[in-house]
């Protein structure tokens, strides 16, 4: 049986909703096979309308020195962008800008949750920027720009073009 959210964030193709453990309820996209393979991430919509994101550090995620590798990191953050700009994308989008500033580093069993918002939000660019947090403890600041694609007519292949 699946569960099913409060206030559930718009259908999206590959949209996965937990049934069991520490995320039942949370939702990811089973699309993105990096994602998938490096996560899970998960996020949910809260009462207040905000979106939450997660994930609980496994060894999977750690580098050579025992920390969340600076890509984990990365990518968590751009799965961040989309599912903070899930309920304006309402379509397909690529991130077509990223910055990020790492601050401190997070170990094997800790909870990572993302804090982000949308800073503005025009016909083709939404604008975030968001951190990264253990507890209170800040570990990344990141802000990205997420375009817009518009689906384009099917073409014939064989066709010259105009």
């Amino acid at each position: 049986m699946k569960i099913v959210p409060p206030n559930p964030a718009p259908r999206h193709p590959g949209m996965v909703i937990a049934t069991e453990g520490e995320f039942a309820g949370w939702t990811t996209w089973s699309r993105d096979s990096f994602e998938s393979n490096n996560g899970p991430f998960w996020h949910r919509r809260e009462s207040d309308g905000r979106v939450r994101c997660a994930f609980r550090v496994a060894k999977k995620h750690l580098n050579g020195m025992g920390n969340v590798h600076g890509g984990c990191f990365m990518t968590f953050a751009d799965y961040c962008l989309f599912a903070l700009a899930s309920g304006e994308l309402q379509g397909p989008g690529v991130t077509v800008s990223f910055a990020c500033e790492f601050l401190d580093a997070a170990r094997e069993g800790e909870l990572i949750e993302c804090d982000g918002e949308m800073t503005r939000v025009g016909g083709s660019l939404i604008f975030l920027r968001g951190m990264l947090k253990s507890d209170e403890r800040a570990l990344f600041t990141f802000s990205g720009t997420i375009k817009r694609v518009k689906k384009r007519p099917a073409t014939d292949a064989g066709a010259a073009p105009k």
